[in-house]
This record gives structure tokens, sequence and C-alpha cells, in this order.
């Protein structure tokens, strides 16, 4: 996949996620500001209507003519019907009897039920939601106001009422809930652009680490394929060498073992050292792997052998292997820097070339 499409995919990933989330919360979020707002709203018409009532009943004990009272509450509250809230004074009967429009005097208060059962409620949220954004007239408007709190005045038949102005109020719910939506795209675009550009840029510092992994690998694998072909040309050296009978290390001092004896069973069965495969030594005992998959053993040490048998065609690979250059299928990398030997015909078995005795392996390969 190109990075170009990974980044797409990445970015539309992210945004479709951060669509999902924010569908699930939106809602909530609206209907708790939502309820926040209608909260203080509601106390405050509470408050206001408490003292309206406490100041009608304060001026009636004081001897001021009720129609003097009412004269006083209606210059107070006029125009003021425009407002998320207001006061208004109904009788017994709930016609009003003062109103910041004057016009409504003398017509019935509204109360609908609805609206003080959400009051009253615990998902108010909820409630008051549905009725004051989603409650419509035949012409798309909030129906005008409605009574949602009565303090009664005390010794008389008035009672002052807290009106909502539902119009105002819906209004500021939808300013509200556009003021929510418009953060909500910034602050969106915002998480999302800069997680993009996170992405790519966490993105480019992988590729680079990916990269210097993969040339590492890749010299690894070079100096692998170039230890390989060097044995192969070694290994046919070797042969050339012992088919022209000529000796194998020029300038030897000591004459090399060419036959080695060994017992199968009680069978004494010498072995020569061109037919040797690897030699092993395990609890103590050192076995003889010939070419043709015949196992032996020998009386003489893994030290001993490696000092008598010809240096140019075996080597010491550790404590318990001693191995010949032509039954080597190859060589391939193995832990820390180590190296693993594949023999001929044995896939079961690991010789192990060490870190250290790497360079020493190179050197007998003539590398």
């Amino acid at each position: 996949m190109r990075k170009d499409h990974l980044y797409l995919l990445t970015f539309i990933a992210i945004t479709v996620i951060f669509l999902i989330v924010a569908s699930f919360s939106v809602k909530h979020f609206i209907m708790e500001s939502s309820d926040q707002l209608i909260s203080i709203q509601l106390e405050s018409s509470k408050r206001e209507a408490d003292g309206v009532s406490q100041l009608i009943s304060t001026q009636l004990s004081g001897g001021i003519a009720l129609d003097t009272v009412k004269i006083n509450i209606q210059s107070v509250i006029e125009k003021t019907e425009k407002m998320a809230s207001y006061i208004s004074v109904i009788d017994w009967s709930g016609k009003q009897i003062c109103h910041p429009d004057i016009t409504k005097i003398g017509e019935m208060a509204n109360s609908d039920q609805n609206v003080l059962d959400a009051l009253s409620k615990k998902d108010r949220a909820n409630r008051l939601y549905e009725i004051l954004v989603h409650q419509k007239d035949e012409n798309d408007a909030i129906v005008g106001s409605e009574v949602v709190y009565l303090s009664p005045v005390k010794g008389t038949d008035l009672i002052v009422g807290a009106n909502f102005n539902l119009d105002k109020i819906t209004k500021q719910t939808r300013l509200l809930k556009s003021r929510f939506y418009r953060i909500l795209l910034l602050m969106g675009g915002f998480i999302i652009l800069s997680s993009f550009f996170a992405v790519r840029i966490l993105g480019s510092l992988y590729e680079k680490q990916l990269e210097s992994k993969n040339s590492a690998l890749e010299n690894e694998l070079f100096s692998l394929s170039k230890l390989n072909k060097d044995l192969i040309e070694h290994q046919q050296k070797i042969l050339e060498e012992k088919n022209s009978n000529e000796p194998v290390m020029a300038g030897a001092v000591k004459p090399e073992k060419k036959r080695i004896l060994t017992y199968i069973r009680n069978e004494l069965l010498p072995i020569a050292t061109d037919q040797i495969s690897y030699i092993q030594t395990e609890n103590g005992i050192t076995y003889i792997y010939a070419i043709n998959g015949k196992k032996s053993t020998t009386n003489s040490s893994l030290d001993d052998l490696s000092n008598e048998l010809d240096q140019s065609l075996f080597f010491r690979a550790n404590r318990q292997f001693i191995i010949s250059i032509t039954t080597i299928d190859k060589i391939v990398k193995y832990g820390n820097s180590q190296l693993k030997i594949i023999i001929h015909n044995s896939t079961d078995v690991e010789i192990i070339i060490s870190k250290n005795k790497a360079a020493e392996f190179r050197q007998w390969l003539g590398l």
C-alpha cells in the first residue's frame, strides 16, 4: 500500500471515529448545558416571584390600597415580557391583573402541565429539552409563555406567577446548541488534523528505523552470501588439491592423519578422514559421523583429534564439534553475530560458531 493511501485511510478512520463519538455525546452535552441554563433561570424566577409576593404583602399590611399596589407592580414589571422570564400577578380564578403586556391583563394565565411536570422531574434535562426545543405551533414558532412557579400573597387571593418566555429560552438554547457545534467542529478539526500529522511524523520515524534495520539486514545477508560463495570456492579448491595428490597445506611440518580407528559396538573400523562429515563429543564419548551417515566412536578426545587432523580440512567449531569443510552445506546467521553450520544430510544437528570464533572461521576459509 502506498504511503499516500495509508495516510488518507488514517485521516478517514480518525474522522469517522470522532464523528461516531461526537454523535453519541453531543446530545447529552447539549441537554446538560440547557438544563444548567434553565435551572439558573428557574431559580432566579422563583426568588423574584417570592420577593414580589413579599413586597405586595408588606404594602397591603402597611395600609396601601390594593389598586395602588397593582399600579406600583404594573409600573415595575411593564415591558419585561421580552426577557427570558418575567413576573405577573393573577387572582384566585387565574385571571391576569398585572402583566408586562397590558393587553394581556384580564386574560387567563397560561400554565402547561407538561412544563410544570418537567420542571419537577429528575430527568429535567431530557424533558425540558424536548418541550422547549421541539414544542412548535403550526407556524414553526415556539408557543409564547408559561407560568412555571406560583407564589401566593399572604392574606389575599392574589398569586405572583413566574413566567418563562418559551420563545426567548428556546432561542438561548438553540444559540447554545449552535455554539456548542461550532466549538465541537473546531475542536474536532484540530484533533483530527493534529492526530493525522502525529501519525505522519510517527510513521516517518518508524519508516526510518525500518529502513535502517533493513539496511543492516541487507548487509548481513550480503555478508552471508559472500561467505557461502567463498566456502564453495574453497571446497572446490580442496577437492582439486586432493585429486591432484598435492599437499593440502604447504609447508606442513608433520604428517596429518589419514585414518582414524573407530568402534561400532565390538567391531574395530578404520575410517578415512576424507569420509568424515563431523565429529562430536557428548557425555565424555567422542562420536565420528561419516558422510554415508554411519556413526562410530573413538577413544581419542576432541582436543587430540583437532591437533592430529588436517587443519585445512577440519575446523574446531566449538567445544563439542569438529567439522569438515567438504560436508558444509551452507552457513546462516544465528542469534547475535553468531553463525550456524548446516551439514549435508544432517538437518537435525546444530553446530553454532560463536561471535568470538567467527573471525577464526573466516580465516580458516581463507577469507
